[in-house]
């Protein structure tokens, strides 16, 4: 049995970095919706309940029963789920006087409390929360306080029930891995043994059993994602791992060719399709960002299916999803996060494509995905390469689609990225592309005035796509990208950077 951290979500956008941070104690989580708990298992060693939009005193809020393992297993409430907690028992919660928002200090931390061990009287932590606990139930005591809030954390008196009002799973608590680890590790006695090899050898194992002798059409992009699940399912099936790569005239520059190439050497069996012309008359006047990823995702499918057809008794379609594409699709499991933007690659299939899916990769963050690669041996050309969205360049051409506007953004996003490379600044960079504006301006070539397009380079720092930081590329370097694009891609006559972050933009500009 996997040891399990089961996380119930509340609608939190903070409750995806619960998990990353578990994770990264090297144990097994699962975010799981408050209306949706799994059965309690003897794998699962504890529950945490995440923070919320909601308040606790709206009569509509979530409220699930907490019998199930309150006083059986640990319990770590944060923010909501600890007003919920206080609340439900009979203590009090009241909106507060100021929204608590931001950086405070612990003022008091309680001596040789297990939740609190190694953390300091003056720690950093991160507040955000419009109401706050004014009474605490007679069962429960005070572990910790800041100046202005009493009940930062406290205990229920016998029980490994613990609620603190903070977030410790943002990097502005600056011991908040401690406390988590304390929790995790300490007190539900994890034994941190969820690593890479250890996924690895599981899914391995886990996708023999699923799929047997069936055959398994898979998606290859090129990307570390797709890259990652390949292996995996030819570790599991072999030759009955059937591997296609769609050219839906959105790549890169050179990227079709350059992307078989690097397959060739993987023992993996890959057949490149070349299917442009389908995708750009699928496209052909649509100018809303999900229109357009619902109508690539639709034509997708339908070269798979067609593909799958020549392919004797294939039953299984593979994809390489991963977390965040869930998270952001569909709000985890039918959970109360919001929906961001949709993914091409989630959703399930139409009933006219008679196949099964498969996703290995699906619980998985993008960092977690490199780590398994690097596992498996995968060439690190591929496991570096930065992210590129499923829908490719048709997302980041703002508004309609044409030939002549992907052919403009495949030459900037060509000298974007060499550049990057050349100036030894790609490996710094998560993710870096340029973006065709919907604007002309005036500019002036040759003493001649020019009325042109504009595009955007963007580029951001990250570890899992779930939050980001605009890139701070040297100016000297943003100049001569600059300078380049507009010499030698014909239709440009001005470039500007992207210096917003995720949130609250997204990467991507569609």
């Amino acid at each position: 049995m996997q040891e399990t951290i089961l996380i119930l979500d509340f609608g939190s956008q903070y409750t995806q970095l619960i998990a990353r941070r578990v994770r990264e104690l090297n144990v097994y989580c699962e975010i799981h919706p408050f209306n949706k708990i799994p059965e309690i298992t003897a794998d699962i060693k504890g529950v945490i309940l995440s923070g919320s939009p909601f308040s606790v005193r709206d009569p509509q809020s979530p409220n699930p029963d907490l019998s199930l393992f309150k006083g059986k297993l640990p319990l770590l409430g944060i923010c909501y789920g600890a007003q919920l907690m206080a609340q439900k028992f009979g203590g009090e919660v009241q909106s507060s006087e100021h929204r608590e928002y931001g950086r405070a200090n612990l003022s008091f931390v309680k001596a040789n409390n297990e939740l609190f061990k190694g953390v300091s009287n003056n720690s950093q932590v991160w507040m955000s929360h419009a109401d706050t606990i004014t009474k605490i139930p007679d069962t429960y005591e005070i572990i910790s306080s800041t100046k202005d809030v009493t009940f930062a954390g406290y205990q229920v008196k016998g029980e490994q029930t613990y609620g603190i009002q903070f977030h410790p799973e943002v990097y502005h608590s600056t011991e908040g891995g401690v406390l988590l680890q304390n929790f995790v590790v300490g007190i539900c006695n994890c034994s941190q043994n969820w690593t890479p090899n250890a996924f690895v050898e599981t899914t391995v194992n886990e996708l023999k059993q699923k799929l047997g002798n069936d055959k398994v059409v898979l998606g290859l992009s090129g990307g570390v994602d797709s890259s990652v699940a390949a292996v995996l399912l030819n570790k599991a099936i072999g030759k009955n791992l059937y591997c296609i790569f769609v050219d839906n005239g959105l790549l890169r520059k050179n990227e079709f060719e350059n992307v078989l190439e690097s397959y060739k050497h993987m023992g993996l069996n890959v057949k490149g399709v070349n299917a442009k012309d389908r995708f750009y008359a699928e496209l052909a006047g649509i100018s809303d960002p999900e229109k357009k990823r619902k109508a690539i995702g639709k034509v997708f499918i339908d070269v798979f299916d067609d593909e799958s057809k020549s392919i004797e008794d294939v039953k299984w379609l593979a994809q390489g999803t991963i977390y965040p594409d869930i998270i952001e699709s569909i709000s985890v499991n039918g959970g109360a996060s919001q929906t961001i933007k949709s993914h091409h690659n989630v959703g399930g299939l139409p009933d006219y494509m008679k196949l099964k899916i498969v996703e290995p990769l699906k619980t998985l963050f993008k960092d977690e995905v490199r780590r398994v690669g690097r596992s498996l041996q995968i060439d690190d050309a591929i496991l570096n390469r930065h992210p590129f969205p499923g829908p490719g360049l048709a997302i980041r051409i703002l508004g309609d689609i044409t030939l002549e506007k992907v052919r403009i953004l495949q030459e900037v996003d060509y000298i974007f990225i060499d550049n990057l490379k050349t100036s030894g600044l790609y490996k710094d960079v998560w993710q870096a592309g340029a973006i065709f504006l919907p604007v002309q301006s005036v500019g002036v070539m040759g003493d001649e005035r020019t009325y042109e397009n504009a595009v955007a380079l963007r580029a951001v720092s990250s570890t899992d796509g779930m939050t980001a930081d605009w890139c701070h590329l040297p100016y000297d370097f943003l100049g001569k990208v600059s300078n380049e694009i507009i010499n030698k891609v014909k239709g440009i006559n001005r470039v500007v950077y992207d210096i917003s972050s995720k949130p609250p933009a997204t990467i991507e500009w569609e």
